[in-house]
């Protein structure tokens, strides 16, 4: 068996508790919630923190509230919690796609929003997702509560915006304007149920009362795009009417400006096919929720 190196533990009560933890022993401090990604590097010794702050005891960190313009969503929500929530299945249907692959029940009961997009897993689900519905997140620290896109929250491979004297608080998506029509739709190719993707992609919508995009947001996953994002293809498609023609251009963008390695999961251009496709099918889908069906969704 595979034991982590010596390491000390504390729970926090409070954020401010936990950011004076995290002060006093940074940079060789670690925030602990689920640990279903932290406690595997550890046992590896990929990761070796002198500290783990627990912050399962800091209610001011979970809940899922609506109001204001938007749904605002605590780092320390389960992903159990989050599939299980009508208001993000009925507001935010992307989110409960993804919810319903990532891993087994048991990692969903006990594993976290924030501890999931903090990871920054190249092929981890909700990353994509929230990239796509251009959330924002709240970071404390000493000097107060920062506001970070998800869009330049993910600064590469298992990095973020986060600092190791930082604590991720929520993260809030904004909800559409009056009479825009949204959908979204979160699809993930895997080797088996639960596994990390082959490829994913996430797409959300926003329709004008004149049938334009007035918005749109294109995420993937497992296949190397900058910031989990295929900006170019939202550009062929943001002011436009959605036709499968211009879906079709979006996909090829998305597939093209990708950058996937080959390894165990395939070869590069079976992830490139794979998503310019899920581009496409997440398109269509999200259209189709926003009350748009456009010929040649299958």
């Amino acid at each position: 068996m595979q034991l982590p190196a010596h390491f000390e533990y504390r729970r926090a009560s409070s954020i401010e508790h936990a950011l004076t933890l995290l002060t006093r022993h940074a940079p060789e401090a670690r925030i602990i919630a689920g640990g279903h990604s932290l406690i595997p590097m550890m046992k590896l010794r990929l990761a070796q923190p002198e500290l783990l702050v627990d912050i399962n005891d800091v209610a001011e960190l979970g809940g899922i509230e609506v109001g204001d313009g938007e749904v605002r969503i605590g780092a320390l929500v389960r992903h159990a919690e989050l599939l299980a929530s009508p208001e993000i299945g009925k507001r935010l249907p992307v989110l409960h796609d993804a919810e319903r692959v990532i891993a087994d029940p048991l990692v969903r009961n006990r594993g976290t929003v924030g501890g999931s997009v903090c990871q920054a897993d190249p092929s981890e689900d909700l990353s994509a997702a929230f990239s796509a519905l251009r959330a924002v997140a709240d970071i404390a620290g000493s000097d107060g509560v920062r506001t970070v896109p998800m869009r330049q929250f993910f600064r590469g491979p298992y990095e973020t915006a986060v600092r190791p004297t930082e604590v991720l608080v929520r993260l809030r998506v904004p909800l559409a304007p009056a009479g825009l029509r949204t959908g979204s739709c979160y699809r993930k190719v895997d080797r088996r149920a639960g596994d990390w993707a082959v490829a994913a992609a996430a797409s959300a919508v926003w329709l004008a009362p004149d049938g334009t995009l007035a918005e749109v947001g294109i995420g993937l996953t497992a296949v190397g795009a900058r910031e989990f994002v295929a900006e170019e293809a939202e550009d062929l498609l943001r002011g436009r009417r959605p036709t499968p023609e211009t879906i079709a251009a979006a996909a090829g963008a998305a597939r093209e400006h990708c950058r996937p390695v080959a390894d165990q999961r395939g070869p590069v251009e079976y992830k490139r096919h794979l998503a310019g496709e899920l581009t496409r099918r997440t398109l269509h889908a999200a259209l189709e929720c926003a009350g748009l069906v456009v010929s040649g969704g299958r």
